[in-house]
C-alpha cells in the first residue's frame, strides 16, 4: 500500500505482457491495451479509511471492481469478471483493494477484500485481452503488476472532439440517451445531497456538447465550468474529459459543476498522460 498515495494518477502494467490496464469506452468493462498516453489507462487512487485501495478512472469516473460472475471460459478468460462500477454504499467490498508485494522485483498483486487476485488473461492467446479476478490457489505470474506514476497537471486538457452518433447523417440523432442530473459545486465544492439537483435527458457521447448545454443551465460560459463526473453517491468527481461511454442507454450520469477561477478549481488536478 506504500506505493499508493490518496489521489494521485497511475497506470498498472502487467508484468507479463507489458500492456496497461485500460477502461473501455463502453464505461464498464476492462481490458489490456498496448497504448499508455490516454486518459483510459490512467487511474486515480483514493485511499478509503487508510486501509483499502480504491481506483476509479480518469476517463469515466468509476471504480475498478470484482464481480462474483464467472468470467467466459470458452474465450479463455479465467476465474470472475472484474469491470467498473459505481460507488453507491458507504462500503462496496467489490471495489476495495490491498496491494500485496510480489517478490524482490517491485511488482504487487491486486487482491480484492473478498479475496480474490486481479489477472491479466491471454498468455496462450494474445488477443485474449480481457481482465479478471483470480483465486488465491490459482496464483500465476499473469497476476503481478508494475505501478507507473503518471504526473498531474493543473490546467485543462483539450477535450476529446466531438462525436457524431452512428447514422446521424441526416439529423435523426439516433444515439444513447442519458438522463443528466447535475448540480453546481460552490466555490469550495461543497454542494447539497438532496437539494439543488436539476435533471435534462441528453443524447449522444459528446462531452463538447454536453458541458455547452450545462453552461446555458448554470448560466456560465462553457469555458468557464468543469464538469466532473460522480459515479454514486460515495464517489469522488472526476473532471470529464473523454467522451461518454458509448454504453449505458437509460441510465443517469451525475455531473458536478465546478467553476473555473474558484477555490475547488484550483485543486482539480489532471493526468499528464502524454509526460515521459
Amino acid at each position: 500500500m506504500d506505493k499508493f498515495h490518496d489521489r494521485q494518477h497511475v497506470r498498472l502494467r502487467s508484468g507479463v505482457h507489458g500492456t496497461y490496464l485500460h477502461a473501455n469506452d463502453d464505461g464498464r468493462s476492462v481490458s489490456l491495451r498496448r497504448r499508455r498516453a490516454t486518459l483510459e489507462t490512467a487511474w486515480t487512487v483514493h485511499i478509503y479509511q487508510g486501509t483499502y485501495l480504491l481506483l476509479h478512472s480518469a476517463a469515466y469516473g468509476r471504480y475498478l471492481a470484482a464481480t462474483a460472475t464467472r468470467a467466459p471460459l470458452a474465450l479463455g478468460h479465467l476465474g470472475f469478471r472484474a469491470e467498473l462500477r459505481d460507488y453507491d454504499q458507504p462500503e462496496v467490498e467489490a471495489i476495495m483493494w490491498r496491494a500485496v508485494e510480489a517478490g524482490s522485483s517491485g511488482d504487487f498483486m491486486l487482491r480484492n477484500a473478498g479475496g480474490r487476485y486481479l489477472r491479466a488473461n491471454g498468455r496462450h492467446l494474445p488477443w485474449n485481452t480481457r481482465v479478471s479476478v483470480d483465486d488465491a490457489n490459482n496464483t500465476s505470474t499473469m497476476m503481478c503488476w508494475t505501478l507507473q506514476t503518471v504526473p498531474s497537471r493543473m490546467d485543462v486538457p483539450i477535450p476529446h472532439y466531438p462525436v457524431r452518433p452512428p447514422g446521424d447523417w441526416f439529423g435523426l440523432r439516433p444515439g444513447v440517451w442519458r438522463t443528466i442530473r447535475f448540480v453546481r459545486a460552490n466555490e469550495e465544492g461543497f454542494y447539497a445531497e438532496e437539494e439543488g439537483w436539476d435533471a435534462f435527458p441528453f443524447r449522444g457521447r459528446s462531452v463538447h456538447h454536453l458541458r455547452d448545454e450545462l453552461s446555458t443551465r448554470v448560466n456560465l460560459h462553457i469555458f468557464d465550468l468543469v464538469a466532473c463526473v460522480r459515479a454514486g453517491r460515495y464517489g469522488r468527481p472526476t473532471p470529464l474529459v473523454a467522451n461518454l461511454p458509448h454504453g449505458g442507454s437509460g441510465e443517469t450520469l451525475e455531473i458536478v459543476v465546478v467553476q473555473c477561477g474558484t477555490p475547488v478549481y484550483g485543486r482539480l488536478r489532471y493526468p499528464d498522460v502524454h509526460a515521459e
